[in-house]
């Protein structure tokens, strides 16, 4: 058979003029990386560093020097001739930018160009490097994964020792406090049960203590009126809607039932009990307005009753009931004065805001609540929440973006006072955002005049560095922020304990090589890609790019990411999984550890993490694709024509 393909004329001369442009410009590269990496590192310079940590911050300066220029057209044409496209060069820049010039001058037949020595890590010493400090700061890795998984303890870690216990079965490497939740009784309570789950089963597990920072919340909401909620449930099982049951009790009486009677306890007056028969009937109007009942069921004991609601409704303290009773074929009224519960708890006020809707931020002595209407309905005065560290509040200026619960709800400053700022919602879901207390604010880029630690960071370090492995620095900003945090270290004796540097903020983003360089060799360090902050603050559009660049400059330092926040959350939530997270979770095995955060199906969200991670790590290292046999790719029997 003929080859009909067109013949291509290659040009002999054109391989080598091509070759000794390319080992020019890879030459003049590399004086491009050394000049850049000492003017960085100039601003550096300190003199307790030798060893690893010298090569690490040195390598970290190179990539930071190259990748200050584009390099696609260079990659196209050194990929074109069969070349490494320096794709791959994080964690060991100059020694593979070495590699290709040496290829390229043996190419050109050219003598050796005795380039100058720099004391940086070859290909397989890079790599080591951040297997080392990871190994440092997180511990060893399991047989089966080289990613560690991180789990947020919830307050139940320090009550329930099978909880934690289950969850180091799991696989769990590393277990995260976070020190703006609970106190430190409770903390000191979660080690212990650890530390003896570590003993009983023999395998170590680091504790990360996360300093709570000058994270901004809103505050406490106002109390709505005393109420109760009687809602009706689907069972799991059937999904038929099955009533809920209330046990009427005397004010007097044992209110602590046996588990499985009731969903909810209320108080009803003594005569009201006694002249209950089972079948009876309490109606009522509830608080929406619906006519409602309770069907009186069973005796239990005492003068307690157990009653039915088949409809959701809501009563209070002032539902006006009738008691009644089936007789002569009909419903009679039994008693003359009206049927009251009590005992009803008292939630927060409902804030609902719209797209358009003023919110008044003051501070946190001010408890929320929602817009004051006047009698014709009008809004008299908008809703308002305190703020925690309401010290900002001056801080802010007319134009300020403002988002709150991780960006569910975007607002503008448009005037400020002495004591307040009024917000315009910018960004609401169509039906409104319910606005909750402790619920985290994000000022993106503005001045805050707040100090790297808080006064009560600084209390809990001593509790921290007493009990954790690694201490979480949350928001921390700048070079100057880890100065502040390693001296009260070193006041405390901490010298080896390993800090996660949190990476919340635009400020933070943009000073990620100076909080490496500041800190590698002093410290173990480890950066913690925290992607809930961090996409408020530069859009999540960008996120993707971002944390995508925040890994390869960790790797070009040899300094290990944890990827946090979000992952598998439906899963560890709702005990459901969905297909954007399962992806999410393989994209993870990129980072040298993995955080989950805390919910009541923790331990299958673990579960599956583990072996998500054990799967594809197979697949994916960094930014290199394992060519792994590929199970599509083996033969198979041939297809039946």
């Amino acid at each position: 058979m003929l080859n009909t393909a067109p013949m291509i004329e290659s040009d002999p001369a054109g391989p080598a003029v091509e070759y000794r442009a390319l080992l020019s410009e890879m030459l003049a590269l590399r004086e491009e990386v050394l000049a850049g990496a000492a003017q960085r590192l100039r601003w550096f310079a300190r003199t307790d560093v030798d060893g690893d940590y010298a090569v690490s911050a040195r390598n970290l300066a190179d990539y930071l020097a190259l990748r200050c220029r584009d390099l696609r057209p260079l990659q196209l044409r050194l990929a074109r001739q069969g070349l490494s496209s320096l794709g791959r060069v994080e964690a060991h820049v100059l020694a593979s930018i070495d590699q290709v010039i040496g290829v390229l001058t043996a190419l050109c037949g050219e003598p050796d160009p005795m380039l100058e020595p720099a004391a940086v890590p070859g290909f397989d010493a890079g790599n080591e490097l951040l297997a080392i400090n990871a190994r440092t700061v997180f511990g060893p890795p399991q047989p089966r994964r080289t990613a560690r998984i991180m789990v947020t303890m919830p307050a139940e870690a320090a009550t329930n020792e099978g909880l934690v216990r289950a969850l180091l079965e799991s696989g769990m490497d590393c277990a995260r406090i976070n020190c703006a939740h609970d106190d430190l009784p409770v903390w000191r309570r979660m080690i212990e049960n650890i530390r003896n789950a570590e003993a009983s089963l023999g395998r170590g597990c680091r504790i990360l203590m996360d300093l709570a920072g000058h994270k901004i919340r809103t505050g406490p909401l106002e109390d709505a009126p005393a109420s109760t909620r009687l809602r009706p449930r689907r069972a799991a099982a059937s999904g038929v809607r099955e009533p809920v049951r209330v046990a009427l009790v005397s004010a007097a009486g044992q209110h602590a039932l046996p588990d499985g009677i009731a969903d909810v306890c209320l108080v009803a007056e003594d005569w009201v009990l006694v002249a209950m028969e089972a079948g009876d009937r309490l109606q009522f109007t509830d608080l929406r307005g619906r006519n409602r009942r309770l069907v009186v069921e069973r005796k239990l004991g005492g003068l307690g009753w157990l009653v039915r609601a088949s409809k959701t409704s809501v009563i209070g303290p002032d539902t006006a009931m009738r008691l009644m009773r089936w007789q002569d074929d009909r419903w009679a009224r039994v008693t003359v004065d009206p049927v009251r519960l009590s005992g009803h708890r008292r939630l927060p006020v409902k804030i609902r805001l719209h797209l358009g809707d003023l919110l008044q931020l003051t501070g946190p002595e001010l408890p929320g609540r929602p817009p004051l209407l006047d009698a014709e309905g009008n809004e008299r005065e908008p809703a308002r929440v305190g703020i925690t560290a309401s010290r900002v509040l001056p801080h802010l200026c007319v134009g300020q973006a403002v988002w709150i619960d991780d960006g569910r709800l975007g607002a503008m400053v448009e005037e400020t006072g002495p004591d307040f700022v009024s917000l315009r919602v910018t960004h609401a879901a169509p039906d409104g955002f319910r606005l909750r207390a402790d619920k985290g604010i994000n000022l993106p880029g503005a001045e805050l005049g707040l100090g790297p630690l808080s006064g009560k960071d600084l209390a809990d370090l001593d509790f921290v560095v007493r009990h954790a492995d690694l201490v979480g620095f949350s928001f921390v900003e700048s070079a100057g922020d880890m100065r502040v945090l390693m001296e009260e270290l070193k006041r405390r004796g901490a010298g080896a304990l390993a800090i996660v540097a949190k990476i919340e903020t635009g400020r933070a983003l943009r000073n990620l090589p100076e909080i490496m360089l500041s800190t590698i060799g002093r410290y173990p360090l480890a950066i913690m890609i925290a992607r809930g902050d961090l996409a408020v603050e530069v859009g999540g559009e960008r996120l993707a790019e971002i944390q995508e660049e925040i890994l390869w400059l960790a790797e070009g330092g040899h300094v290990p990411v944890i990827w946090a926040t979000q992952v598998l959350e439906t899963m560890a939530k709702t005990g459901a999984v969905s297909r954007p997270e399962l992806s999410d979770a393989a994209m993870s095995v990129r980072a040298e550890c993995v955080m989950l955060n805390k919910g009541p199906f923790i331990v299958s969200a673990l579960r599956t993490l583990d072996r998500i991670l054990h799967r594809m790590q197979d697949h994916q290292q960094k930014k290199m694709p394992q060519l792994r046999a590929l199970n599509l790719a083996v033969a198979q029997d041939p297809p039946l024509v």
